[in-house]
């Protein structure tokens, strides 16, 4: 890393702000710059002081974080990572993505405790790839999105029985601009892995299934795998495409393998989806940090599956869909505004 962060810590607890100040100084590729009390007193801040990234609670007096979030973004995109408790802010959390949050931390902990140390190594990564992404896609408008897309009818004559999509850092506000434009009657089930922490999944499938027309849930053990479904695997398990006696498709929820870097993994999915469909499958990597989806995406491809990526223009993080563009395993790359069409074009 080429230069020192710059990082504004923005919480209305003093202690807190103290703690996450001296857990990012760990790191000697950042320097905390400056600290704020709520949303106004940030606001005022990052004009002042022109920090890379913020780390933003949520639950605060005066200005909330998801109204600082607004009128930031309204003014200057700036590079946000959520910092805040799950079980008081879960819907705020989604909220603040929605805003243009990059990524969020949960707090173990809303006591003033020690126990906020334990996210020091995950915030520190957290803000070093939130500096990296370019503000050019921060403040990149989305064209119109079509509210239902027209996809040429599929069937028996279709190339496809089936689409999984690996996605992580970027990957609620890809989802909620992508999985909208699919239409009810979409002939084939979509599984999807979006790296996200416990207890967030459910909550954000039911949003997802408020504005698609498809129907949207998270998954849960023997569930169907149907067309005009989109399956969110279940945050801490890793889901997978098996097919039964009788023929039918279901998914399977495991704890195992325990040696992926996440839980659910891509690479589990893919790698499951692939032995199930062979080459009527089509995989999609979209923006992430990291390399899962590369062993999947190789799998697919081993048993003559498609595999999308999405093109670096529209990322928030350009990891994931590097890894698999390097490796050669892409069969075409997209910009997320253009994907639907893609998709359409090999139904």
């Amino acid at each position: 890393m080429d230069k020192v962060i710059r990082v504004l810590v923005v919480d209305d607890s003093a202690y807190v702000r103290k703690v996450v100040s001296q857990m990012l100084s760990r790191s000697p590729f950042i320097e905390v710059v400056g600290v704020a009390r709520d949303g106004e007193e940030a606001l005022e801040k990052v004009a002042e002081l022109n920090p890379d990234v913020v780390t933003l609670d949520l639950i605060m007096p005066n200005m909330d974080g998801v109204t600082f979030l607004k009128n930031q973004m309204a003014r200057r995109p700036v590079s946000v990572v959520v910092c805040s408790i799950a079980s008081e802010s879960g819907e705020l959390v989604l909220s603040a993505l929605d805003a243009g949050a990059i990524d969020f931390v949960q707090k173990p902990t809303a006591l003033a405790t020690e126990r906020i140390m334990e996210i020091a190594d995950v915030l520190i990564e957290k803000v070093k790839t939130a500096a990296q992404v370019p503000l050019a896609v921060l403040k990149m408008e989305p064209p119109p999105a079509p509210p239902v897309a027209v996809l040429p009818p599929s069937g028996e004559a279709g190339r496809l029985d089936a689409i999984v999509i690996g996605v992580s850092t970027g990957g609620p506000q890809a989802l909620k601009y992508l999985i909208p434009q699919l239409p009810k009657d979409f002939p084939v089930p979509v599984g999807i892995v979006l790296h996200m922490p416990v207890g967030y999944t459910d909550m954000y499938a039911k949003k997802l299934d408020e504005l698609s027309n498809l129907t949207v849930m998270e998954a849960r053990e023997g569930l169907d795998v149907a067309p005009g479904v989109a399956i969110l695997a279940q945050a801490g398990r890793h889901m997978l495409f098996q097919r039964d006696a009788d023929g039918r498709v279901r998914v399977h929820l495991e704890v195992r393998p325990f040696d992926t870097p996440h839980r659910p993994s891509v690479d589990v999915l893919f790698r499951s989806a692939a032995e199930t469909y062979g080459k009527r499958l089509l995989g999609i990597v979209m923006t992430g940090m990291g390399n899962d989806g590369l062993q999947g995406a190789a799998w697919i491809k081993s048993q003559g599956g498609m595999i999308f990526t999405e093109a670096e223009e529209t990322c928030v993080v350009y990891g994931m869909p590097r890894s698999v563009v390097e490796a050669n395993l892409s069969d075409r790359s997209v910009s997320i505004f253009d994907m639907v069409k893609a998709i359409g074009d090999v139904l």
